[in-house]
């Protein structure tokens, strides 16, 4: 089988984009996060630094580390602009997380060369355009492609050739394999098996006993390179989110209301640049615990109306709140689902005010139409030049432990 799935990975990818935004830390040991290391740069992981890390710890181990609390907006716009990228080699993209996807090239290559060419220009591009650095690697299968990308860190590209699958394997340390962690590499260790090559000798159920019926043949079927999953294109398109943590937590509504707003105005923004809207509008609030309640509320056609996403959140949350008792919540997110195509609106009669939640009434029309002009006074002077009522710089600031989901 020809080496054609890619396995993108973008390098320490919080760290890095703080070293591009400000090359006075490049090379230099870089923390993201207030009291919790949420990403390290290679020049900190070097002093044993990882993340989830206490930022306490970490100073210990590397004193002159610069902390940062990040550009959490910024990494999300980037993450959309380098899938922007992946989807320009091929339409066969699963982004699994911010930061990496895989991709089958097997369908481009008359076009844009063979698999080793695509990485190469792939990664000069997200170098070129972008300033960051990202790993790929090219293999016959999503498992050991991911392994290769590994390998080629930081900063590389590693292709398993076609017939040499096993030998590149084998020799690798059995932690190496995905489900291997630590726990199960000391259970292995044990046994003496240290490498991929010596467990794939090893018959599955002589391992039932020490790893359970499942883990054992998962693994045993990995150590030959046997992973038939192909790479599920077109994972992207499915919702649009946003999360905001709140710290210790808040109990005022109004106070809520706002990172709504902030939420809201977040994600119609981003349908709006993809030409999407949606129909579905789910709201999630965590408690301490942690115990999280769930509401949502499908609307009569799509929308990617901020006023419409803000007042429906915020009477979500609002539902979610009713089963509080008092306790202050330590996280909101909403969601947008059932995403199509904004081609058109069906227009109302003006028969009334209208409703901003009812889809081309009078009020809707108008919001569409801030919506617009906000968007074109950010795309030309920048996301800080025009804020919205009360989502603005001086309060969205106190809630900056921000992380979102494409």
């Amino acid at each position: 089988m020809e080496p054609s799935i890619l396995h993108a990975d973008l390098d320490a990818f919080y760290a890095s984009v703080e070293q591009m935004l400000n090359p006075s830390l490049r090379g230099r040991p870089v923390l993201v996060g207030g009291g919790v290391v949420v990403a390290a740069s290679y020049e900190a992981r070097a002093y044993g630094i990882s993340a989830p890390m206490p930022a306490r710890d970490a100073r210990k181990l590397c004193p002159h580390a610069v902390v940062v609390d990040g550009h959490f907006e910024k990494y999300l716009e980037l993450s959309e602009q380098v899938m922007e990228i992946l989807e320009d080699a091929t339409p066969v993209v699963e982004q699994i997380s911010v930061d990496e996807a895989f991709l089958d090239v097997s369908g481009t290559r008359h076009l844009l060369g063979d698999p080793l060419e695509i990485a190469r220009l792939l990664r000069s591009r997200v170098r070129d355009e972008l300033g960051l650095p990202l790993s790929i690697g090219v293999a016959s299968t999503k498992f050991l492609a991911k392994i290769a990308s590994a390998r080629a860190k930081p900063d590389g590209l590693v292709v398993v050739e076609s017939g040499r699958e096993l030998d590149f394997l084998h020799p690798l340390p059995v932690r190496a394999l995905w489900g291997v962690g630590k726990v199960t590499g000391s259970r292995l260790n044990r046994l003496g098996i240290t490498t991929i090559g010596e467990l794939a000798q090893v018959k599955p159920r002589m391992l039932e006993p020490v790893l359970g019926n499942a883990a054992s043949g998962a693994l045993g079927a990995l150590s030959w390179n046997r992973d038939p999953r192909p790479v599920q294109g077109g994972r992207r398109a499915g919702s649009v989110g946003s999360q905001q943590a709140l710290g210790r937590g808040l109990t005022d509504p109004g106070e809520m209301a706002v990172v709504v707003l902030g939420l809201a105005d977040r994600i119609g923004r981003r349908l709006r640049a993809k030409g999407k809207s949606g129909s579905t509008l789910s709201a999630r609030v965590r408690y301490p615990g942690p115990r999280v309640v769930s509401r949502s509320h499908t609307l009569p056609s799509a929308t990617a109306s901020t006023s419409a996403l803000a007042n429906l959140g915020i009477e979500l949350v609002r539902r979610a709140l009713e089963v509080a008792d008092g306790e202050p919540v330590t996280l909101i997110g909403l969601s947008v689902s059932k995403l199509v195509t904004d081609d058109h609106v069906q227009l109302e009669l003006a028969v009334d005010e209208g409703d901003v939640l009812r889809n081309g009434s009078e009020v809707d029309l108008k919001r569409r139409s801030l919506d617009e002009s906000i968007d074109a006074v950010r795309e030309a002077f920048g996301r800080e030049a025009l804020a919205r009522g009360t989502s603005g710089r001086g309060t969205s600031d106190a809630f900056r432990r921000l992380a979102e989901r494409s």
